[in-house]
């Protein structure tokens, strides 16, 4: 049954009305859903089912602190979804995720971030996460944030997968503005663990962008990519960093970054770091920067479109 603290029900109601129309998803009223749905500084809805358990507080400083606890050998076919909004004006937003995931678990999230109609914002997200062996574990996050880029978002994630689980991330910050965001993903592999981490943002005005991607091939024949695009226009400043260490014995790992800019103004870097410790590792890069093709513009813009409407299809075309 899902829990709507009666205390809050306006605020559910608004921000599942925000969710829905930047998702076009009705997912978070679905008793057959896990969910967790928080704004601003408290919880505000909860579902949970079998194998799930989840316990919530707020500390005298403010943050929100969330616990998820997933049993061994718990398999959930339809995804968790995770929901974090904030519904006043200004403000600060500030949560704490802690995740312990049993043995052979199946699960996917599917969080959302909905922090549209805010003229100034920081909202810091810091995620612990514990994957048990042979857990199979996929998390995708997407961010709708206010288009006059006054948000600063810092997303925190460290990781810890134990022998043979598998991790796959998904992060997305492209249907609107950014504003200033800085992503961290910090994930350490145990054996035959294996790690999958994307990230794709679009940059517009002068947003900023800081991206740093970390993976730790601690254990024997560990593995990982980590993947990075960044679009970058007008006075955009994108800042990357990707890291891979080769600890273990037959452990493998790519890092890449691709950077597609538009605009006289854009400032945009790439650091590839890879660190072999273990002679028997092997380590690869690729990265690359680029612009739109004038041509593309030229083609769209000949159909009635603007640069700006001819700008969003083509990166619309590259990050689906």
């Amino acid at each position: 049954m899902i829990d709507i603290v009666k205390a809050y029900e306006d605020e559910f109601n608004q921000l599942v009305e925000l969710y829905e129309k930047n998702t076009n998803d009705n997912s978070l009223k679905n008793k057959g859903v896990a969910s967790i749905i928080v704004s601003g500084n408290k919880v505000v809805g909860l579902n949970t089912l079998k194998g799930i358990d989840v316990k919530s507080k707020t500390r005298g400083d403010g943050v929100v602190i969330i616990d998820v606890d997933i049993q061994d050998n718990t398999v959930i076919p339809i995804p968790v979804h995770l929901c974090t909004g904030f519904l006043e004006k200004k403000g600060e937003q500030l949560l704490q995720f802690n995740y312990n995931i049993g043995a052979n678990v199946k699960v996917r999230f599917k969080s959302h971030c909905i922090l549209t109609k805010i003229e100034k914002l920081h909202h810091k997200m810091i995620s612990q996460m514990y994957i048990g062996k042979n857990s199979f574990v996929t998390y995708e996050d997407e961010h709708f944030h206010d288009e006059n880029g006054g948000i600063f978002v810092e997303t925190i994630t460290y990781a810890k997968l134990d022998k043979n689980a598998f991790f796959q991330s998904k992060f997305y910050a492209t249907k609107t503005r950014i504003g200033r965001i800085n992503v961290v993903m910090d994930f350490d592999l145990d054996d035959y663990a294996k790690a999958d981490l994307e990230s794709k943002i679009y940059g517009k005005k002068d947003d900023k962008i800081d991206i740093q991607e970390i993976l730790r091939l601690n254990g024997q024949y560990s593995s990982g990519i980590a993947k990075s695009s960044i679009f970058a226009t007008d006075s955009t400043e994108a800042n990357v960093i990707n890291e891979a260490y080769g600890n273990g014995a037959y452990s493998k790992g790519h890092i890449e970054c691709n950077e597609v800019v538009k605009g006289s103004n854009v400032l945009v870097s790439t650091v590839p770091i890879l660190k072999v410790v273990n002679e028997k590792s092997e380590l690869t890069h690729e990265a690359s920067v680029g612009r739109i093709r004038q041509d593309q513009l030229d083609i769209l813009m000949s159909k009635g479109l603007d640069e700006e409407e001819a700008v969003n299809i083509i990166v619309n075309g590259l990050i689906s």
